[in-house]
């Protein structure tokens, strides 16, 4: 009988009854770059860590299991796992994309994978019929969902139908969500991707990426192009990102209760015109959330009513930081027009709805009432300053 997901953050059951790391409860750091070979043509099982790396493969064994993959692939960043993911591709092949997807990931398809002779069609993967969109070069379709930063939901056991009907391989970022509260493999994805340096290591003290697919044939493709590539995560990262995950459960739930409430007192204010969440029964994506995850997650992104009241807001908080990234246990507010989506064209960003009165924030796992307090006083001084200013 398998384990519920907060034990497996914790536990290998494989590795359980070994004692080959002298009983050690943390995993040990295997700091080496290279390993003895006990005789000619025989190997330890390592050879030299830009192949693997015990840390690393236990890591990688750890993320599969929660996202009941049969293989994982622990990366340098987020966007290193992209970047290998479109090595599976060539010259002439063509993806389907969603048009709402982090900007670093855009940035790479059209500065690097197109000139590779890589094309994409960007589309509303949760409105448009995708169907439409497939010509006989088609090779996969690409989503974020929840979406960055608009948090658009797709139907991903819906989506795959299309792909297999097609013959492609459906690749799901799970970043968002992580494997707490969503398991695209299990809802017929083919590959999952993660930004580890957000909610798996939790912390926001380190950077790494994952890729998790439960498909033979292409784990052995993505373990030749890992060894080829050399972007493996470092031995001392890996063990960070293991320590993350041991309490990716309690803080998933935690940073999620605050999301909630926070969704809720935002709603409530006159400044704010729209509150984009998930977790709110009037988001469009809601019954989806309800029927392929297990939560809503702790982003929600806000429109405020203009240009000056954002950028002050930014100028204002204190405890809550203006900052790029998400997913760890601290509040981080971003401002996506010059920072996550900054090198993105301004007809991409109209198209998404992305203007310079949206902001993003990444609910941590303080205590509530200090969170809403603070944003309390940040826009009563940010209502008082801007309309003071108009009166006089």
């Amino acid at each position: 009988m398998s384990r519920e997901i907060e034990t497996r953050c914790l536990h290998l059951e494989e590795d359980e009854g070994k004692n080959e790391n002298y009983g050690a409860i943390s995993y040990p750091i295997y700091q080496t770059a290279t390993y003895a070979h006990p005789g000619v043509g025989k190997s330890t099982g390592y050879d030299y860590t830009r192949l693997q790396n015990p840390t690393r493969e236990h890591l990688e064994k750890v993320v599969a299991s929660l996202e009941n993959g049969t293989d994982a692939f622990a990366l340098s960043t987020g966007m290193a796992a992209v970047s290998l993911l479109m090595e599976l591709f060539h010259p002439g092949d063509h993806l389907i994309v969603d048009s709402d997807l982090y900007g670093g990931s855009i940035r790479l398809f059209q500065n690097v994978s197109e000139k590779n002779g890589i094309t994409f069609s960007s589309i509303d993967c949760c409105k448009d019929d995708v169907e439409a969109y497939i010509n006989e070069n088609t090779k996969a379709v690409y989503i974020e969902t929840p979406t960055n930063p608009m948090m658009n939901v797709t139907d991903i056991k819906a989506l795959s139908k299309i792909s297999k009907k097609h013959g492609l391989l459906l690749i799901v970022d799970n970043t968002f969500l992580s494997p707490y509260f969503q398991n695209p493999l299990t809802l017929g994805a083919d590959i999952v991707l993660h930004s580890g340096s957000k909610y798996l290591g939790g912390h926001n003290d380190t950077l790494a990426g994952f890729l998790v697919t439960d498909r033979e044939d292409i784990s052995e493709q993505l373990r030749f192009l890992i060894k080829t590539t050399g972007a493996g995560l470092a031995p001392f990262d890996c063990f960070l990102i293991l320590r993350g995950i041991k309490t990716l459960g309690i803080r998933m739930d935690r940073a999620q209760e605050n999301a909630v409430k926070i969704a809720d007192w935002l709603n409530r204010q006159k400044a704010v015109t729209k509150v984009i969440y998930p977790g709110l029964p009037e988001h469009p994506g809601y019954h989806i959330m309800r029927k392929q995850a297990r939560g809503f997650g702790a982003m929600l992104t806000f429109q405020v009513e203009s240009r000056e009241f954002a950028l002050a807001v930014l100028e204002k908080v204190r405890m809550i930081k203006f900052a790029e990234s998400l997913g760890g246990v601290e509040t981080l507010l971003t401002y996506p027009v010059t920072q996550t989506h900054a090198d993105v064209p301004p007809e991409i960003l109209a198209k998404n709805g992305i203007t310079d009165s949206t902001l993003r924030l990444s609910v941590g796992i303080e205590n509530c009432k200090d969170l809403l307090e603070e944003l309390g006083q940040v826009f009563a001084e940010v209502e008082e300053e801007l309309h003071g200013r108009e009166k006089s």
